[in-house]
């Protein structure tokens, strides 16, 4: 896999800092994570912030392991330059836990590597269904998929093309429903099981510019 095209070049007299945080983020499909991130941060239009989503995909484990890697490689560059303009202020890994191996150790790079995570179990799809309603509880990815193309007439589990303003008004409630998935989860003692979805967390970030970091 191949870096994301930063194409950021220092100033010729004293590095600029771009006032707007700038986050990165790897995705673990190829399609709809993309389709939705992008589409949020474009409808939202946060001058406050910039968002760039990688080309690269792959699996948590070794999405992760080249997130870090990247990451550690535009950090010394920005040193080298000594433009922190380089840098990024974020860097994010969004997956699924499905049936993924090495899920825990993708966890412990992360921890030890700066990388955020937006994590859904079983799927991003719970993340959608929750913008249309509330959670199906435990079930397999499969099944939250039919839900979904049953919820989005406009959703195809193998096409995969996000209708963006089919979610918009619903986003609220989607945070709400994410957020007591997670309480929920966390008094129980199993944080991240089936049913639950943390992308909220990556998108209350841009759209509070930042500030949540």
């Amino acid at each position: 896999m191949k870096g994301p095209n930063r194409n950021r070049k220092p100033g010729r007299r004293e590095p600029f800092r771009d006032p707007r945080p700038t986050v990165l983020v790897f995705c673990e499909g190829e399609k709809t994570e993309k389709q939705y991130l992008e589409k949020f941060a474009r409808y939202h239009k946060n001058a406050l912030m910039k968002l760039e989503v990688a080309k690269e995909t792959g699996v948590p484990f070794s999405l992760v392991k080249f997130a870090s890697q990247y990451k550690r490689e535009i950090e010394k560059n920005a040193r080298r330059q000594k433009d922190q303009n380089i840098a990024f202020d974020s860097v994010w890994c969004v997956f699924d836990i499905d049936d993924h191996p090495r899920v825990s150790d993708a966890k412990e790079m992360a921890a030890a590597n700066g990388i955020r995570l937006a994590i859904s179990n079983p799927c991003f799809e719970l993340w959608l269904v929750l913008h249309l309603t509330d959670s199906p509880g435990m079930q397999h990815r499969d099944n939250v998929q039919s839900l979904l193309e049953s919820l989005d007439s406009n959703y195809d589990k193998d096409v995969k093309q996000v209708d963006f303003p089919r979610y918009v008004h619903g986003y609220k409630q989607a945070v709400t429903r994410a957020t007591r998935l997670d309480a929920l989860a966390l008094s129980v003692g199993t944080p991240g099981h089936n049913p639950t979805t943390n992308v909220y967390e990556l998108t209350e970030l841009i759209l509070s510019g930042g500030k949540g970091e």
